[in-house]
Formats: structure tokens, C-alpha cells, sequence
């Protein structure tokens, strides 16, 4: 049952003023604006935005060949001060990684190997086990990734003695149709993804500026305030919102243009609290709606009826006729890589096409070319990484 906030505790008000820099924008504090007052606060696109963006990647690279060039191109590329920030388990397939070699600026790279994390008694009354995968030791790993992010960005900015104007926290798995613009970037508030929502906030993405994306990345950090609080049996999702509510953040719900590349299966047609899968050739702004690469089996009256027979907290837009849907029962269809390559285009499926072909000298020489141009580099050896999803000796990918 989840109690009502209580107020902000004295040791959160401690940490927060603590953990500052010296130099954090003005801007970061004002509060309750709505976005025709904070147009002067939003970065522009590249070539004269004088805003210091960091971008967070974290997650698993399973299907980056698909996602990781869409990212470089409508995110890191769209902005002239951003930079890249790589938080990802060690894998078999984090020699996809190498595709960001392409991406313009690159601050900290950590590939790292992942170990469980200690589970404590406040973690274990918040959170729930129920609808995860891989119970609360799952919702602490994805929490662990988050915060990641937060504790790389502290360190760079002091290092270089600066402070980032805004952050951007998204997943290695999501494929961006179209670009991130300006315009989503709201001072004061913490801007998350409309659409599908499982009693909480959408925390596949997040954007802010450096204040209230210190709190919203804090994942772990701020456990033991939201058990203050008094809330109870959260999944990630209401865990966020909490998060946000118990810290008196500000947060606002945009469309956004992207989706969570998904190979999990899922029953067709979805039932009342069953899971869409829409297609990565759907026109609209599908906000991290999961997506795979299908001939879709389902559009206009027919994704009417299975949209509206869902539970409310599916609320990925289906209104104005572009959401198409895939049937996600089984695996992916023989002959999705022609259908990507159609719907992201010439250059993004030669990236496909490139990571299905690399070899393992190639893959070593632009992991060495990436340490050679980021700040920092935490993780294994390039022939480590590429050996283990490549296979020593192996000429191309078979994954």
C-alpha cells in the first residue's frame, strides 16, 4: 500500500547541498515554469548551442548494431557540446560498443563486469520482486547502471572544473526514429517519456539540468528516503515517481521519438495488462514503447481495438493513426534486416551490415581509437571485449 510523502527529510537536505559544485547554473533552480518561460535556457542545435550537454548510455548492447548508430545521429551529433558518457555490462556483445567511435566527443567510458548488489532491509520493504525478470536483484542492477552515470559526470566535471547544464540518461537499446530536439529540454523540471507507465513514471529516459537529474539518477542513493517516506512493494517505475514526489521534484511527460528495441516475446494480441509491440515502421513518436523490426500484422481499426481494450497505464499513442503493431509471439520474422534497413535508412543499416561483417582486428582498432579520445576509460582491454562476443581467431559475428 503506498502512504502519502512525508516531508524531505534534513539528511537529504544535507546531501543535496554537500554534494554541489561550485559553480552550478543559475538556472538549475528555478522551479515551476512552463516552457514558453525557459526558451532562453534551451540548448540549440550543433554549431552554436552554448550549453555543456552529458549524455548517459547504460544497458546491455544486445541489439546496438540497430540503436547505436541512431543515437550518434540524432542525439550525440545534434548537439555541439555533448558528451558522451558509456555505462554497460561486460558481455558478448559490448564489442558493439566499437560503433561509438563515430560519436563526437566522449567523456567516460565503463565497461564493467556485474556482480550482485547487496541487498538491504530498506531496499527489500520499497521495492517488489513482482513483474521483474530477475526480482529486486534486477531492479538494484538497473538502479546501479543509473546511478552510474551520476557519480561519472560528479567526477568529470570536477576533474575539469565545470558544471553540466543539462543531462540526458537514456538506454543503449533504443532505437531514435527522429532527432532529439531543443525544445524537450524544460529547466527545473525533470522531463520523462509519455506513454507507457506501470504505476509511476516512464524511466526509460530522462533529461534535466544538473539538479534535478542529481536527484532523478540517485536511484540507490535515495532508497532509504522513499522508505521514510513510508512507500512500500514499487516496482521500478513507482519507485521513480517516489523518488521524484518524496525530493519535491518537478517532473513533466513529453512524446518523444524513440522505442526499446525488444526480443522478448510476448502474447498476441495483447491482453488487458499485456505488452504492444509496435513496429519500428510506425510513423508517430512511439516514447519507449518496445519495438522490434516487423511486417506489421496490425494497423488503424485493428490497433484501435487492441489499444483501447489495455490496461489505462498503456498509454502509448495510437490516436492519430501511426502506431502499427507486430506480432511478437515468436522470434524475430526471417528477413528483418531488409525491413530495418528500409525504415532507418541507407547509412544506419551500412552500420548494421558493418557489425554483421566485423572482424576482430577491426573491432580491437576502434575500441584502441576510442581510449585514445575519451577523458576516461574504465574497462577490460580491447582485445578482451572483442573476443569475447567476436571469438579469438573468429573473422565475423554470427550473433
Amino acid at each position: 500500500m503506498i502512504k502519502k510523502p512525508q516531508k524531505i527529510s534534513m539528511f537529504i537536505k544535507k546531501w543535496l547541498e554537500l554534494d554541489w559544485p561550485s559553480v552550478v547554473p543559475r538556472h538549475s533552480f528555478i522551479f515551476g515554469k512552463n516552457s514558453s518561460d525557459v526558451k532562453s535556457l534551451r540548448p540549440h542545435l550543433a554549431g552554436g548551442d552554448p550549453w555543456k550537454i552529458a549524455v548517459c548510455l547504460v544497458g546491455g548492447a544486445r541489439r546496438f548494431e540497430l540503436t547505436g548508430p541512431s543515437i550518434v545521429e540524432k542525439v550525440l551529433k545534434r548537439y555541439h557540446n555533448a558528451d558522451l558518457f558509456l555505462h554497460c555490462p561486460m558481455d558478448k556483445n559490448a564489442f558493439k560498443l566499437s560503433l561509438l567511435k563515430t560519436a563526437p566527443r566522449l567523456a567516460t567510458v565503463r565497461i564493467f563486469e556485474q556482480k550482485p548488489v547487496p541487498e538491504t532491509e530498506e531496499q527489500v520493504r520499497v521495492l517488489t520482486a513482482a513483474n521483474s525478470p530477475n526480482g529486486i536483484q534486477g531492479l538494484l542492477q538497473y538502479f546501479n547502471l543509473v546511478e552510474g552515470c551520476i557519480t561519472m559526470i560528479e567526477s568529470h566535471q570536477k576533474q575539469h572544473n565545470f558544471t553540466y547544464d543539462w543531462i540526458v540518461r537514456t538506454r543503449v537499446d533504443g532505437y531514435w526514429s527522429a532527432p532529439l530536439y531543443p525544445k524537450i529540454f524544460v529547466a527545473g523540471r525533470y522531463t520523462v517519456p509519455s506513454g507507457s507507465v506501470y504505476g509511476g513514471l516512464n524511466d526509460r529516459l530522462g533529461i534535466g539540468d544538473y539538479y534535478t537529474s542529481k536527484v532523478a539518477l540517485s536511484r540507490l542513493s535515495l532508497v532509504p528516503e522513499i522508505d521514510k517516506a513510508g512507500y512500500r512493494q514499487l516496482n521500478s517505475e513507482s519507485a521513480f515517481k517516489a523518488q521524484l514526489t518524496s525530493l519535491n521534484i518537478s517532473y513533466i511527460e513529453n512524446r518523444l521519438p524513440f522505442c526499446v528495441v525488444t526480443d522478448r516475446t510476448y502474447e498476441f494480441p495483447p491482453a488487458h495488462l499485456g505488452v504492444p509491440v509496435a513496429s519500428m515502421s510506425s510513423m508517430g513518436s512511439l516514447s519507449g514503447a518496445k519495438c522490434r523490426p516487423c511486417t506489421p500484422v496490425c494497423k488503424d481499426g485493428c490497433v484501435a481495438d487492441v489499444m483501447s481494450s489495455l490496461d489505462k497505464m498503456e498509454r502509448t499513442d495510437w490516436s492519430n493513426g501511426t502506431l502499427e503493431l507486430c506480432n511478437a509471439e515468436g522470434g524475430w520474422e526471417k528477413g528483418w534486416e531488409k525491413i530495418f534497413d528500409r525504415v532507418a535508412g541507407e547509412k544506419l543499416g551500412q552500420e548494421r551490415r558493418r557489425v554483421n561483417g566485423l572482424k576482430l582486428e577491426e573491432c580491437v582498432g576502434d575500441f584502441r581509437e576510442m581510449m585514445k579520445r575519451a577523458a576516461k576509460w574504465e574497462a577490460p582491454a580491447p582485445e578482451e571485449i572483442c573476443g569475447l562476443g567476436l571469438g579469438m581467431g573468429m573473422g565475423t559475428n554470427q550473433n
